[in-house]
């Protein structure tokens, strides 16, 4: 039993035809960094909204972190199953991430307005690997993109639409 302990993860060849999948790694790796950037930026955003639109971005968004919370999970697998290692460290999470932070003193609406700006930003991150992944032969991730890129945008509009006045 103690030797199973000391097995380390590492890198494996996958040959199914895709092309460069280190690449394609990265690109899944940048992505798996936003969503969880993002995935702690909606959480916090859940827990501390308030105001008369609280019920409604407080069930929204927690709607949103439970799907984020899945597809981390679907993306770190991706990019393992194409033979990588996922990214298992806080410091390569924020450093490979796009979202920012949020303003201690944001309003609502400033909640709201950044969590839709950081759906359009992922969702163009996302169509970035759409088209690498379609050069690199790999559908999988096409497909898992996406998925992904849909749910952003919609995210992204769902946020907009609650937000008007």
């Amino acid at each position: 039993m103690t030797d199973s302990l000391k097995v380390v993860p590492t890198e494996d060849s996958v040959s199914t035809g895709v092309r460069n999948t280190e690449t394609l790694a990265s690109g899944l790796s940048d992505v798996l960094a936003d969503n969880y950037r993002l995935l702690f930026k909606t959480h916090a955003i859940h827990w501390n909204v308030e105001g008369p639109l609280f019920f409604s971005v407080h069930n929204l968004t927690e709607e949103q972190y439970q799907d984020l919370f899945a597809a981390a999970d679907d993306l770190a697998e991706r990019i393992r199953a194409l033979g990588h290692l996922a990214p298992a460290r806080l410091d390569d999470i924020t450093k490979r991430s796009r979202v920012d932070d949020l303003s201690a003193k944001a309003t609502t609406a400033d909640m709201i307005e950044d969590l839709a700006h950081d759906h359009e930003k992922l969702a163009h991150r996302l169509h970035a690997l759409i088209a690498l992944a379609g050069t690199h032969r790999d559908p999988v991730t096409e497909d898992l993109a996406t998925a992904r890129s849909a749910f952003h945008e919609k995210a992204a509009w769902m946020l907009r639409a609650l937000a008007k006045s």
